[in-house]
């Protein structure tokens, strides 16, 4: 039967993208993931950073469970319960002025209805971008993605710029090593003013750049990015998909940083593992878009099934305090890995915020050569020896492990990884040179 279903999958499923594992997977609790063999896995992705809470946690499936009693699909005009109950907890949880939320399925969906509310607020269309961004695969959301799957569709959607982003590690204009002073920011920012076409809209930025290589800007950086913005008629629209929730060791990077953004997106750490997104913003912006036609509706606008889910994420958080085990874990986490860093020289750089964690793999510390080879012999054996990791290979950026697990993860599971990751270093070393 397990045989004839992987068959099915290779002849039925359209590929998209990434790499594709040998099995199929029959479960999932907290952690850990269970393949069709019955294998157990330790997810140190949280299943795309979405099961922010551990797979299957029983407040989101007692959620989920209450919806099949009550609804679980309304037509887009009929405002079910849930969803108000959830945009009020949102307006509870993000910095003023952000109170009004339009609530959808996915990422993408939340940048191209900010982006389309940043295009009617302020009646231009120009985009800013940072290099190494995901915002997602659709028209909008994808012009402004730097990251990845650029080539190849035709045209992007009209007015998108990309500015270089402020990776000290490997800096894209090869002017800062360790200490960015934004000079990637000030070339970027002079580059759209000789290119602009004088319809300047929206600058949307990561608050970590999680795609690119887990970049952390420096202090102050946004700061000057929203100066920037203000000083362009533009608005300044944070993706907090990853970021939001706990992840970073705060309610979201937008508190961290103390800078409110004019809109801010979320996504995956919302739903808990199921398919939730959230565009939310001033009242005044919503009115101001509102007022000029703003129109964003789809079949799963406001439904109320995942609103409920999102509801119960935000309230476990509160109520298992896992802000402050992020940065508890985050901390933990950090330190192993650092004490991982001192006997493999082919760890060049740790960095990141909480549980969103990067290791940059490179052939030699002082050159910083990428060491991809490495990043995909040694991923593919942290596999085989139960855990899933997810690398980031891209030429110019680098090999970067994307380190994300469940908020719920124990130092145990920490513990686990760290030894799985030493011994598929090792050995991933030993099959690239021909050493034992």
């Amino acid at each position: 039967m397990d045989s004839d279903l992987k068959n099915d999958a290779q002849d039925l499923l359209i590929r998209y993208g990434g790499d594709a594992f040998p099995n199929l997977f029959r479960s999932a609790k907290g952690s850990i993931v269970i393949d069709s063999n019955g294998r157990e896995i330790l997810d140190f992705t949280s299943g795309q950073m979405c099961a922010t809470l551990g797979h299957n946690h029983p407040a989101i499936t007692r959620a989920i469970k209450e919806s099949c009693d009550t609804a679980l699909h309304m037509f887009s005009g009929m405002i079910p319960e849930p969803v108000v109950k959830l945009a009020k907890a949102l307006a509870d949880w993000l910095p003023s002025p952000l109170r009004k939320s339009l609530l959808l399925s996915t990422g993408s969906e939340s940048n191209e209805a900010a982006l389309r509310l940043a295009k009617l607020a302020t009646g231009g269309y120009e985009v800013i971008a940072l290099g190494g961004s995901w915002h997602g695969t659709t028209g909008g959301s994808a012009a402004a993605t730097f990251a990845s799957d650029r080539r190849g569709y035709g045209p992007k959607v009209p007015g998108n710029h990309m500015i270089p982003e402020p990776n000290a590690y490997r800096c894209p204009i090869d002017h800062c090593r360790d200490s960015c002073d934004m000079s990637c920011l000030n070339v970027g920012l002079k580059m759209f003013d000789m290119a602009s076409d004088g319809a300047p809209a929206a600058i949307i930025a990561e608050p970590v750049i999680s795609a690119g290589g887990v970049i952390v800007p420096p202090a102050g950086y946004f700061d000057c990015l929203r100066d920037a913005a203000q000083q362009r008629g533009m608005l300044l629209i944070f993706d907090e998909a990853q970021t939001a929730f706990g992840r970073v060791g705060a309610s979201c990077s937008a508190a961290k940083l103390e800078v409110a953004p004019d809109i801010m997106t979320l996504s995956k750490t919302l739903g808990g593992g199921l398919p939730l997104a959230a565009t939310v913003t001033s009242p005044d912006i919503e009115d101001r878009a509102h007022t000029a036609g703003f129109t964003f509706y789809t079949s799963h606008v406001s439904d109320p099934l995942p609103a409920s889910v999102g509801l119960a994420v935000l309230q476990t958080i509160q109520e298992e305090d896992l802000v402050a085990r992020a940065i508890r874990m985050g901390n933990y986490l950090t330190e192993r890995l650092r004490d991982l860093q001192q006997q493999h020289e082919s760890i060049g750089d740790i960095r990141g915020e909480g549980l969103l964690l990067g290791v940059e793999l490179v052939t030699d510390r002082e050159t910083r050569q990428p060491f991809h080879q490495l990043g995909a012999v040694t991923t593919e054996r942290c596999f085989e020896l139960g855990l899933s990791m997810n690398i980031r290979r891209r030429p110019e950026r680098g090999a970067v492990w994307r380190i994300a697990p469940p908020l719920t993860v124990t130092t145990e599971e920490i513990d686990l990884a760290i030894t799985i990751l030493d011994q598929a270093l090792v050995e991933g070393l030993e099959t690239l040179t021909g050493r034992k």
